[in-house]
């Protein structure tokens, strides 16, 4: 018998859990929260009452600031019993395990679980970074293994990975998306592919802003600050990874780029690594990228800026119909803007290159290097902007552009010479994962961004983020730095490019 007749609803569920750590508990209260009896087993005596005790002791925490009434503690209680022994999840009908992430320890708990429970049992995994595949191999009937990949902390984190492995059937897929539903929370599918879709998308936003950093095109402070204000993202990579703590998540980063066959566009770099070594894990330790004072930030001042002398400021006419608001943005800071690129005196000559560096901007429109400073033109709605010399720009036309800004009541970064920028590079970036994770069918366009904005906590999805800007214009700039560096991690996505050469968007399924 090869197929699961038994497509479970919510109130016909009967839920074991495995494993009583922070996201076996945590995934047990949810479900007794949603009023469906949960069997906590754990193998270490005494631990699965323990996990009780301190559900009761978070519910009612909870119920002490108003956000539950005393009858909803008790019945959530009630609903949660442990077990001491794996026979006595006997009579579940879904078995899910959160233990220790080892291929072995799950496969043979699966394995004494299938000689416990009934065929139609539906056995779930909450595996973070192993295949699902594998774990149902050793198993006698793997059409009943699938992944409900939960995110800590549980009762907060309200997207579920819901993935399907090789041999998986549809009823225990329904049976998973049915039983997340009702625990409030939202399933999004996702095939059996290293770091399914959350982990797997959540890539491009760390390592092209570590790689930024290791060029020595800025420090990893003006990243943060950029991402932050200019591209209006709650947290920077090097904060996340601080968050996150570097201990879980290098190994993660190195582990996609190896699973995936030391694809470019995952490559981690050695500061990682070096960061490691010293015991730079982040928040937890109270030291990271940053440090931490009673596990607060302490975010290091800007550099002051030297006033520099007001010199007027040329953009050609090309640009400023291209970007409007930029010489509109610039005259509120009190800047003059020039009709000639002789202008008064020696003007400041401003590019507004996508893709490009300014070195290679001056180059191609004919201008003296010097007097070349560019300003990244990509979001009209920037708190911050970032601008940058070209190689040799004098430093008095360097520290004019970036003074005036200031000095004028705006915030301005300046950063070494970089094609693409800082915002470009990894908006591009998250934007070109995301659609190669469409062009995959690792998960389907809606998912994609749903999984990123409840999951990464972006404000968009990395599809809607690429309509956003313009598909075209994401396009254009994965070609210049692809061009620049030779590097096939910037190659465009299949998805993309398609879609920006047809003018669709990229939530646009494949007919």
């Amino acid at each position: 018998m090869n197929d699961l007749s038994l497509e479970l609803l919510p109130n016909q569920i009967m839920l074991g859990v495995v494993g009583t750590g922070t996201m076996g508990r945590g995934i047990a209260q949810v479900a007794a929260r949603a009023g469906i009896p949960v069997r906590l087993h754990d193998a270490e005596p005494g631990k699965a009452q323990a996990a009780i005790e301190g559900i009761r002791s978070e519910l009612e925490g909870l119920s002490a600031k108003g956000k539950l009434s005393s009858e909803e503690v008790v019945s959530a209680c009630a609903k949660v019993s442990a077990v001491e022994s794996l026979e006595m999840l006997r009579g579940c009908n879904m078995v899910l395990e959160a233990i220790v992430e080892d291929l072995e320890a799950k496969r043979d708990l699966f394995c004494r679980l299938e000689g416990i429970v009934a065929d139609d049992c539906v056995l779930a995994t909450n595996t973070s970074s192993l295949l699902v595949t594998a774990i149902a191999a050793s198993c006698m009937r793997p059409e009943r293994v699938g992944g409900a990949h939960f995110f800590n902390p549980v009762p907060l984190m309200k997207v579920v990975e819901v993935i399907a492995g090789v041999r998986t059937n549809e009823a225990t897929v329904d049976s998973l998306n049915r039983f997340v539903r009702h625990l409030g929370h939202v399933p999004v599918r996702a095939s059996d592919t290293p770091g399914f879709l959350i982990n797997h998308a959540g890539r491009a936003l760390y390592t092209e802003g570590v790689r930024i950093v290791s060029e020595g095109i800025c420090s990893f402070q003006d990243v943060d600050r950029v991402m932050q204000e200019a591209a209006a993202f709650r947290m920077g990579p090097f904060q996340l990874l601080d968050l996150t703590g570097l201990d879980v998540s290098f190994p993660v980063m190195q582990q996609i780029y190896r699973d995936f066959f030391e694809e470019p566009r995952f490559r981690p770099a050695p500061l990682l690594k070096r960061q490691v070594a010293a015991g730079l894990y982040g928040r937890k330790v109270g030291a990271g990228f940053y440090r931490y004072d009673k596990g607060t930030m302490v975010m290091p001042p800007e550099l002051s800026i030297s006033d520099g002398s007001s010199l007027p400021v040329w953009i050609s006419p090309e640009d400023r119909a291209s970007f409007p608001w930029v010489p509109a943005k610039l005259r509120e800071y009190g800047i003059k803007i020039v009709e000639s690129p002789q202008g008064e005196g020696d003007a400041i000559l401003l590019v507004l290159p996508l893709g490009s560096d300014a070195t290679s901007a001056a180059v191609v429109r004919g201008l003296d290097p010097e007097r070349v400073m560019a300003l990244d033109p990509l979001l009209p709605n920037a708190r911050r902007l970032t601008v940058m010399p070209t190689a040799v720009t004098r430093s008095e036309v360097r520290d004019s552009l970036h003074a005036m800004i200031v000095t004028g009541g705006g915030k301005a970064t300046l950063i070494h010479d970089s094609p693409g920028f800082v915002a470009q590079r990894i908006l591009a970036m998250i934007v070109n994962v995301g659609a190669d994770i469409a062009q995959q069918r690792i998960a389907a366009p809606e998912d994609i961004d749903v999984a990123a904005r409840m999951g990464l906590g972006y404000q968009n999805g990395p599809l809607s983020l690429g309509d956003q800007i313009g598909a075209a214009r994401i396009l254009h700039i994965l070609e210049g730095l692809q061009s620049f560096y030779g590097d096939p991690r910037y190659r465009p996505s299949p998805w993309l490019k398609r879609r920006a050469l047809i003018g669709r968007s990229l939530l646009q399924p494949d007919a």
